[in-house]
């Protein structure tokens, strides 16, 4: 095999599984570690992928790389609804409780599984509190909800509310569970977001809330980006659409993190 025909075959691999390493690379095409390096190298010049220890990673999966809300909304969709049917399970559905939704894609689906609910008798409310001005929007329309959205700056990209007028609100908020997105999931790592500002308003909803639901498809498991905002050990439940590699079940395992596959 020409090295031209092997990288074209290393590439569409990158783009397939997002993550390759030198070792599966060297045994699929029977080549030498060094060579598979070079191919790598070279790829990377091209600006086809970006290597890192051990492999090489698609462009997208870069630690600070984000896709905005509109091109999120289409990807994954089925295995985002499915999450947010079984999260939506979990809302308080007697007494007076309180949730946080963070932005979001997942997140947005769950709110979508508010529009039609309603006190299953009296005395029964439910106060929605959110960073995601779409979201707020949305929930507006049902008026049996008790609404807030947190105030600050718009983030363009993900139409979050952040800064430190959100953070400092939210240190003041006890509600009883936060429902979370994140970008990547790692045994190691933990929970993390491209954005420093984002990544501290996911912190201070972590921290203030009595219950932590994390909402992540399985593309974001394994993976990590630039800024950590909660260690496994600061979640109570994550909510995904297949089962973790084996690394980071064993994490949240040892971390007391309940896994629920929608």
């Amino acid at each position: 095999m020409f090295a031209e025909e092997r990288q074209q075959k290393i590439a569409e691999l990158v783009a397939v599984r997002s993550r390759v390493t030198v070792n599966e690379l060297a045994e699929l095409f029977t080549i030498t570690s060094e060579t598979v390096r070079r191919d790598l190298a070279t790829l990377e010049s091209a600006r086809t992928l970006r290597r890192v220890h051990g492999g090489a990673v698609a462009l997208d999966r870069l630690s600070t790389s984000e896709a905005s809300l509109v091109e999120r909304q289409s990807q994954q969709q089925e295995q985002k609804a499915r999450i947010a049917r079984a999260a939506a399970a979990m809302l308080p559905t007697t007494g007076a409780g309180s949730i946080l939704l963070d932005a979001g894609t997942s997140t947005a689906l769950l709110a979508d599984e508010l529009l039609d609910w309603s006190p299953a008798g009296p005395g029964d409310a439910l106060l929605v509190v959110t960073n995601a001005v779409p979201i707020a929007h949305k929930l507006s329309a049902n008026a049996a909800l008790q609404l807030e959205i947190l105030g600050g700056r718009v983030r363009g990209l993900t139409s979050a509310v952040v800064g430190p007028t959100a953070t400092e609100q939210l240190a003041g908020l006890r509600p009883d569970i936060a429902f979370v997105g994140a970008n990547g999931v790692h045994a190691d790592f933990g929970l993390s977001t491209p954005d420093a500002m984002e990544a501290a308003a996911k912190h201070a909803m972590v921290t203030a809330a009595r219950r932590v639901v994390v909402l992540a498809d399985s593309s974001k498991l394994g993976s990590e980006t630039l800024v950590r905002f909660a260690r496994l050990s600061e979640i109570d439940t994550l909510v995904t659409d297949a089962a973790p590699p084996a690394d980071l079940s064993a994490a949240l395992a040892a971390a007391n993190v309940e896994v629920v596959i929608a």
